[in-house]
């Protein structure tokens, strides 16, 4: 048997060929619509409740005239238009990774442009991903309080229980995600059609009573008042950015449902529903005074109505919550399988979208992350000062790996590019530039918790490379060892013994061990390797390659896609087709466990931290045989102690 390489794949996990991950048929595109409606458009579906008014109220006098509010307002049609649906529905969404979104697959698209990716690309990815970590502490938080703060205008008394309410809707929202997107989207999805028609509805209707808001759909009237309110123009874009935020989760949620849904969803409904929401706030302040509103989202609407609108609020900023948090999920999948973080426990939710996972332990620590916040702020006015920075970060991340990709894998000229950057830089660097300025009032939150992640992952890698060079300066190399054993048989014992091994050249330590302390070979002996593509998928027929080394050793090596779940049996089995007959119930998995030791403390102090931050995520990290859902019952490990 001779091997056969799946195109371009390589150790370091760079996979240059491209393969349809999953389609939908067509007679499923209306329950994608509608769970992408519930799912990915949840985030940025609430900000109105809190965006224009957090723009008035940025700095007294800042909407004093009705040529401020309009300019105010034709500020967020614009930032809603040129960020949301040009610059991520129609291009963002478009640099799928077979499929895949988010800011790791768009690192790996743009790595899979060059032969040897630069550093660089790969620390874009690391600061994108932390970043929006440290956005998703934040949505749920100020989205289900801004809902929840609506009932002190129906009931003022109600004030001093809308912290201690809105801690009992996270926790819920936190359980529920056992049951998977699948099952929350079925729900989700028609309360927040509902949400939006709403929207809608309650918007047009003061539009109709007052048209003259429409003048606001003039981009020269936002200028101007950045220009006549230079002072405040950083705290006023601030506030206009609050209402993009959930654009990323909307690119991150991608694999869960499809391009054309999102897009279909966006231009159908979303889009005009926000716009007319908007523009009713808008009119109903210029209707009844500047200085006679606090909070237009829900003071516009009718006195009986209010109690049931609070109600559909609060349900809808939940749903809101769902974007970012099942966003979360996959990134972190992603990133364990790119090596970027120590493994966890996946749980699959469905048995027909393999993009649906569920973690555990991200969810445990996203929701205590949430309540301390909830608790902290108090408020979602507070909040709003911490919200903006992590978003903000991971924007001008998505653009400059988007434009890699534009240049290097769409062929489109360096001009072209050049402008496209240039443009979309002044837009998404002017909100970074605003959401700076809010640091220390709270933006030190997703701030911290991006620096701690990217410290986190940073580390690890580190960690492994160096675990890996020095295995490689101790190992005995493979080929040595096989052809010393064809020369000088041990004693043979009957059945298959796998070794699974990350590195292809050297020999693997349990081997090593094995034949040290038991003297003993199987008849017949593989050598795994798994690796993972920079393709979210690998289809079966290019996920195993066999080599025969001689009769008693052969060379296994498993691809995996980087959004797949790393089930080694199942592979195994597809390898009958080259021509190995895989028996489980006569087969040993033999795996190396390290016990690392931190080195001396000696050179920087940085590498000295970095080693101990490693090997405290190692013995963390889930079991191998849990990982690679490998039968417990076939699995011998063999300890060895390596000093870092």
């Amino acid at each position: 048997m001779t091997q056969t390489n799946p195109a371009g794949a390589s150790p370091a996990g760079v996979d240059a060929s491209d393969h349809t991950s999953h389609s939908h048929s067509a007679k499923d595109l209306p329950l994608l619509i509608m769970g992408a409606i519930g799912v990915v458009y949840g985030d940025i579906g609430t900000s109105p409740i809190y965006a224009f008014r957090q723009a008035m109220q940025v700095r007294p006098g800042a909407a004093a005239t009705s040529s401020e509010v309009l300019g105010l307002l034709s500020l967020i049609v614009w930032a809603l238009t040129l960020t949301v649906a040009v610059k991520y529905v129609f291009f963002v969404t478009r640099a799928d990774n077979n499929g895949e979104g988010g800011t790791l697959s768009l690192m790996a698209l743009a790595r899979k442009t060059f032969t040897n990716p630069p550093i660089w690309i790969t620390v874009l990815g690391v600061i994108g991903a932390a970043m929006f970590f440290g956005d998703a502490i934040i949505t749920p938080a100020i989205s289900v309080l801004s809902a929840v703060e609506g009932v002190q205008l129906v009931t003022p008394g109600m004030a001093r229980w809308v912290v201690p309410i809105t801690l009992v809707i996270i926790l819920g929202i936190f359980f529920v995600q056992r049951f998977g997107t699948a099952k929350v989207s079925i729900v989700f999805g028609p309360i927040t059609a509902i949400w939006f028609l709403v929207l809608g509805f309650s918007g047009l209707v003061h539009i109709i009573d007052y048209p003259a808001v429409l003048w606001a759909l003039n981009p020269y009237l936002g200028i101007e008042f950045l220009v006549t309110h230079f002072g405040i123009a950083f705290v006023v874009v601030g506030a206009i950015f609050l209402a993009v935020t959930g654009a990323e989760a909307l690119y991150v949620d991608l694999g869960h449902f499809g391009r054309k849904p999102i897009v279909l969803a966006w231009f159908g409904l979303v889009f005009p529903c926000l716009l007319l929401n908007y523009f009713g706030q808008g009119a109903f302040v210029l209707e009844v005074g500047v200085h006679n509103v606090q909070s237009p989202f829900f003071e516009m609407q009718p006195e009986w109505a209010l109690l049931p609108f609070v109600g559909l609020a609060t349900m809808a900023t939940i749903i809101a919550s769902q974007a970012v948090i099942s966003g979360t999920y996959s990134l972190t999948q992603q990133a364990i399988a790119l090596n970027m973080l120590p493994r966890m426990v996946v749980e699959h939710t469905s048995e027909t979208q393999s993009g649906q996972v569920y973690m555990p332990q991200i969810n445990t620590m996203l929701m205590l992350g949430v309540l301390v916040l909830v608790v902290s702020f108090g408020s979602s006015e507070a909040l709003s000062n911490a919200y903006g920075i992590a978003v903000s970060g991971v924007m001008i991340v998505t653009l400059s790996l988007l434009v890699v990709v534009m240049w290097r894998n769409w062929k489109w000229h360096p001009a072209a590019v050049i402008a496209f950057g240039l443009m979309f830089l002044l837009i998404d660097g002017g909100f970074f530039a605003a959401n700076v300025a809010k640091l220390f009032q709270g933006g030190w939150v997703p701030a911290a918790v991006a620096l701690v992640v990217s410290l986190i992952m940073w580390s690890w890698m580190a960690g492994r490379r160096r675990l890996a060079e020095k295995t490689r300066r101790d190992e005995v190399p493979l080929q040595f060892l096989v052809d010393n054993l064809a020369k000088k048989k041990p004693m043979l014992v009957p059945g298959t013994a796998v070794f699974l091994t990350s590195d292809i050249e050297g020999a693997p330590t349990a081997l090593l061990h094995s034949l040290k302390h038991y003297k003993v070979l199987h008849e017949q002996n593989v050598i795994l390797t798994v690796r993972t593509s920079a393709s979210p998928r690998v289809p079966d027929d290019e996920k195993v390659t066999i080599d025969a080394y001689n009769e008693l050793f052969s060379r296994v090596v498993v691809t995996f896609g980087y959004m797949e779940s790393p089930n080694i049996p199942k592979a195994l089995v597809l390898a009958r087709k080259l021509g190995w007959k895989f028996d489980i119930m006569s087969t040993s998995f033999f795996l190396s466990r390290r016990s690392l030791k931190p080195g001396p403390k000696a050179g920087s102090p940085l590498r000295y931290w970095q080693d101990r931050l490693f090997t405290r995520l190692a013995k963390n990290a889930s079991d191998a045989t849990e990982y690679f859902h490998i039968p417990t019952g076939r699995v011998v490990e063999i300890g060895t102690q390596v000093v870092l």
